[in-house]
């Protein structure tokens, strides 16, 4: 299996999450690990996914949820690194309601680049994501050059979606792989 480098969003994925499922499932799937998951640091942040990229053995392909994807966007403007593709799950709306109320410490990540992404990436959406609106999505999928799949209505994406180990989000990132392979 190529590497795969799994990002939660602030707070982390819990164990039933289905990054965390598909990383217990899975050899060659990694995690980036920011000095916190609670007290988020876009530098911080930025410096842990350079530190998993270069772990790995080839180009990686990350696999964001949430907070995350806002994280690739920034990266991508920021590094020298290469990765082979961004699968992106559940992009949150800084100018939300939702996302204004969560955290503080998350003002580090409400401008994020509109540059289109310098790698293949792939948007999904679910169309009641309370942290981000189905019309965010587009203009981010626009914007980054990644199309935009939506899931249906599945909340946020994450465990309290109770999606187990997300049958569905599982077979669309090996279509996207399958793709990049070939990209």
């Amino acid at each position: 299996m190529d590497d795969i480098i799994m990002l939660p969003g602030s707070g982390g994925s819990g164990p039933t999450h289905w990054q965390t499922l598909w990383q217990e499932k899975n050899e060659g799937i990694s995690r980036f690990a920011p000095n916190s998951w609670d007290q988020v640091e876009l530098d911080d942040w930025i410096r842990a996914l350079d530190r998993a990229v270069e772990a790995t053995a080839r180009p990686p392909v990350l696999v964001a949820h949430s907070l995350s994807c806002l994280l690739v966007s920034y990266w991508a403007a920021r590094t020298n690194h290469t990765v082979a593709g961004a699968f992106l799950v559940a992009v949150p709306d800084p100018q939300s309601a939702a996302y204004q109320a969560e955290d503080a410490s998350l003002a580090g990540f409400t401008n994020p680049p509109i540059a289109p992404l310098p790698f293949p990436a792939l948007i999904l959406a679910s169309d009641n994501d309370p942290f981000g609106s189905m019309e965010y999505a587009n203009m981010r999928s626009q914007q980054w050059h990644a199309p935009l799949i939506n899931v249906g209505s599945v909340g946020h994406i994450n465990s309290a979606s109770n999606l187990g180990a997300w049958p569905q989000g599982w077979a669309l990132l090996t279509a996207f792989r399958a793709g990049i392979a070939h990209h």
